[in-house]
């Protein structure tokens, strides 16, 4: 049987490769390519034609399945988006499947749609590994953000900006941060809570974890009380829409942000560039981890398989205007102690 890898077309991320730009800049020349500097746009074409891309070899398409918690969320979206781009290059067919945050209803999904597809990318599980396992049978997946023993998975970590986040806020002179937890049961946020504690406790810094929430606006509006009368300066929210959602609820309660309460999410989406203020935010690799996501699915189907593995993506901390240092009050409260 021939291999998968000799049959598909040369993908967007070997062009980008090929040409030394970035995945976004290469995208960008096909799709935008007035937003590109000429050079650019032509090494980038030069590379394509070089490898083909974009010409349809003969081959099989395959039909996978990608399966998320919340489909209407914008870090989902995203990743269904860079994932779908990879498999259109060699016209391969996705199906997605939502579970709404419902683990009864992942384990069903999993259960009968690996009948009909080739193989899954099973994206934040709810579901414990054992389960996952089960489910699945015999159908190749690879999962994203889980850990999990017995199938490649693709982990987008926050833990390099989770400590960037904590040096930026002490050297500002926060020593007091909360942390909004995300759904209990996603590896992310239990990631994320682990990796907050042990760098506050680095950096002498105490950490006020209020109750999970889901990762929404309307769970950062829930997490506004419990955080303002928590008394912390600062607060790392699971994810940009907590995060954003906090801000609102805490300007509701009298609190200005960051003259007041200095904010930090995760994920960095579009939305936290233009927020007002801008939204300091840790950027995680989602479209890489998307695209990685799917490349190790084709090598598993198509024999190549690596045996399981995790593949850990990088986080950045981008500083906006949503962090600032601590009010005054509680600056001369911190030089007294």
């Amino acid at each position: 049987m021939m291999h998968l890898e000799e049959r598909m077309a040369a993908t967007l991320t070997d062009v980008a490769q090929a040409a030394g730009v970035s995945l976004a800049t290469a995208s960008r020349a096909f799709k935008e390519p007035d937003r590109l500097a000429a050079s650019t746009r032509a090494r980038v074409q030069e590379a394509a034609a070089d490898l083909g891309y974009g010409v349809t070899a003969p081959q099989r398409s395959l039909t996978f399945a990608v399966v998320v918690p919340d489909a209407a969320n914008p870090v989902f979206a995203a990743l269904i988006a860079a994932i779908q781009e990879q498999a259109w290059n060699g016209r391969h067919k996705m199906i997605l499947a939502n579970t709404a945050e419902h683990p009864a209803r992942e384990q069903e999904i999993l259960t009968t749609i690996g009948l009909g597809v080739s193989g899954v990318i099973l994206a934040s599980p709810r579901l414990p590994s054992d389960v996952i396992k089960s489910a699945i049978g015999l159908t190749p997946l690879v999962v994203i953000n889980a850990a999990v023993d017995f199938c490649p998975s693709v982990l987008m970590g926050a833990d390099a900006g989770i400590s960037q986040a904590f040096e930026h806020l002490h050297a500002l002179g926060h020593r007091h941060v909360a942390y909004v937890p995300g759904p209990a049961n996603a590896w992310a946020n239990q990631r994320r809570h682990e990796v907050a504690t042990e760098v506050a406790t680095q950096w002498g810094m105490r950490l006020t974890v209020v109750g999970n929430q889901s990762a929404t606006v309307e769970g950062g509006l829930a997490a506004a009380a419990p955080v303002v009368s928590s008394g912390a300066t600062a607060v790392l929210a699971y994810n940009d829409l907590v995060a954003l959602g906090l801000q609102s609820g805490a300007r509701s309660l009298g609190l200005h942000c960051p003259r007041d309460l200095s904010i930090i999410g995760i994920d960095d989406l579009n939305i936290a560039a233009v927020a007002v203020p801008g939204l300091t935010s840790i950027r995680v690799d989602i479209a890489q981890g998307g695209t990685q996501a799917f490349t190790l699915l084709t090598d598993l189907i198509g024999g190549k398989g690596p045996a399981p593995r995790e593949d850990h993506r990088t986080s950045q901390l981008i500083v906006r205007g949503s962090t600032d240092a601590p009010p005054v009050r509680a600056a001369a409260d911190r030089d007294l102690t």
